[in-house]
């Protein structure tokens, strides 16, 4: 519903909406959730501390372990610290002192078994042609909202990914 004309004092204003026919089904736009983590690990970088903060609320409601790290080098230190499994990395492509695609080569050189999401307010495009990012890799564009970080998440992780780790932050 869209509404550019605006009712001087004293008149009156009507506005229709048309909802449908009654027993018309209505189709949901909006992506289906996926269901809940169970405890995968997730180590999380990102430069920037507000965003680094909600997005690792979010994950842990979401029911993941969440390891995070204010950059790429500790992020690494994180990853050389945890005993248990790193299911998967979010990172922000761009931060400062080491990009994310170099991070993520780091880890995965360790960790080969880790998944990759990167996360990034560039468009792929930009991305791409800089030679910042692969073409194909998996990315979630910022801003997102809690249900899209948790459906790009699970939809990285193999429903067979489960186990406790504890959380930690550098």
């Amino acid at each position: 519903m869209r509404h550019d004309q605006h009712a001087a004092r004293g008149e009156r204003l009507v506005v229709r909406v048309q909802l449908g026919r009654v027993g018309q089904e209505v189709q949901d736009t909006a992506r289906t959730a996926r269901p809940p983590g169970r405890g995968q690990t997730v180590l999380v970088a990102e430069d920037e501390p507000a965003l680094r903060e909600v997005t690792t609320r979010i994950l842990r409601r979401g029911g993941y372990a969440v390891l995070s790290a204010a950059g790429g080098v500790a992020a690494l230190e994180v990853a050389a610290g945890h005993d248990g499994p790193i299911h998967l990395l979010l990172t922000d492509v761009v931060m400062p002192g080491m990009l994310g695609r170099v991070l993520a080569e780091r880890l995965l050189r360790l960790r080969p078994d880790t998944r990759v999401l990167f996360m990034s307010g560039y468009a792929q495009p930009v991305l791409t042609s800089n030679g910042i990012l692969d073409p194909g890799v998996h990315r979630l564009e910022k801003p997102f909202t809690g249900a899209d970080l948790l459906n790009a998440v699970a939809e990285q992780l193999p429903v067979s990914a489960i186990t406790q780790a504890p959380s930690a932050e550098v």
